[in-house]
């Protein structure tokens, strides 16, 4: 393992901008990998849309050509800041492990060995969320998932993807906490489904309090799609992550894309509006502020000119595997995101 992770820096070393000093490089990253089901009938969820008899005629052909559409996209994240690509990516959006298994496997990524922590989630249309990681940058001590329990107007429980929780160690240094999530949509209208999304928040913010009060200066990711903006109520009230870095505290959330979408940037588009819901927040002990390991550099949303449509009605906008249910062999209906993390070479 740490020969892998030795050569992994002497690539991933550069120097910062304005800065003489040489720093390691990684970066995390999130992916909404829209709708990747396998071809198999699943009884125990609702995957009939996508089977080959189903509506949109999924077949085996459609299935490897988005495995290797995900691939490319995830090959091509962060390499100008770190030439080793992502040392760990949460996804969404993903049916079952089976999925997780011939993603990694692609030509694209195979090199990087990814490894897979992945539960299944109550979710009634089936899709989960899942984690993979280079194993030569990151090793997992602990993992879970944590369930996301609401209800639905009528007191029924609203069955939706559960939070996974990772904890590891990046470069053999850095105890890095982990929370990919999938946060319920705004099926029914904002208003109406944003109590559902504020839950989800507050379990967020519970971990990162929990954390807090046993160790110093914790170092937490949250990452997800998270059906919110940075600007909405669940992360400002509930998630209280702060907009600005210079105004973290050490109990504080920072996150980074919120002046992202006050410049009118987003990871995903719906009726000429942009949207921001791919986001990954951190914590305090992962700010410039920090005094050792691993701190925040900068953030991207990668949203490359091959994943656009370049023409037609949705110029711009992300170019998606199905048109409604016209199969046009594109990417996701989102950008990814990710964030660079840096330290001195001499830590």
């Amino acid at each position: 393992m740490h020969k892998l992770i030795f050569s992994l820096f002497i690539l991933s070393i550069s120097c910062l901008p304005g800065n003489s000093q040489k720093y390691k490089v990684v970066t995390c990253g999130f992916y909404n990998l829209e709708n990747l089901f396998d071809t198999e009938n699943d009884t125990s969820i609702n995957d009939e849309e996508f089977l080959p008899e189903g509506i949109r005629k999924w077949s085996p052909e459609k299935y490897r050509e988005k495995l290797s559409n995900m691939a490319e996209v995830i090959s091509k994240i962060g390499l100008e800041e770190s030439p080793a690509g992502l040392s760990i990516l949460g996804v969404c959006e993903i049916e079952n492990k089976k999925v997780l298994k011939d993603l990694v496997k692609e030509p694209s990524i195979s090199k990087r060995r990814y490894q897979i922590i992945h539960y299944d989630s109550p979710d009634q249309r089936g899709i989960d969320v899942g984690f993979l990681y280079n194993s030569a940058h990151f090793e997992p001590l602990a993992h879970k998932a944590i369930p996301l329990i609401t209800l639905n107007e009528n007191g029924s429980r609203r069955y939706t993807r559960d939070i996974l929780y990772v904890k590891g160690i990046l470069d053999a240094q850095d105890t890095i906490h982990i929370l990919i999530n999938h946060w319920p949509s705004r099926s029914g209208g904002e208003k109406i489904s944003a109590p559902a999304r504020n839950m989800a928040a507050k379990i967020c913010r519970s971990v990162y309090d929990s954390l807090l009060v046993a160790h110093s200066n914790p170092k937490l990711i949250i990452m997800g799609d998270l059906n919110d903006d940075p600007v909405s109520e669940s992360i400002i009230s509930f998630l209280r992550a702060k907009a600005n870095e210079n105004e973290v505290s050490s109990s504080d959330l920072y996150n980074p894309f919120h002046n992202q979408f006050k410049k009118g940037l987003g990871s995903n588009a719906y009726r000429d509006t942009w949207s921001l819901f791919d986001q990954i927040i951190i914590s305090s002990g992962l700010t410039a502020q920090s005094d050792k390991g691993y701190y925040f550099l900068k953030s991207r949303i990668f949203n490359e000119e091959f994943l656009r449509n370049a023409s037609g009605q949705y110029k711009g906008y992300p170019f998606r595997t199905f048109n409604f249910d016209e199969y046009q062999s594109g990417y996701s209906d989102h950008f990814p995101t990710y964030i660079t993390l840096v330290k001195p070479q001499n830590q």
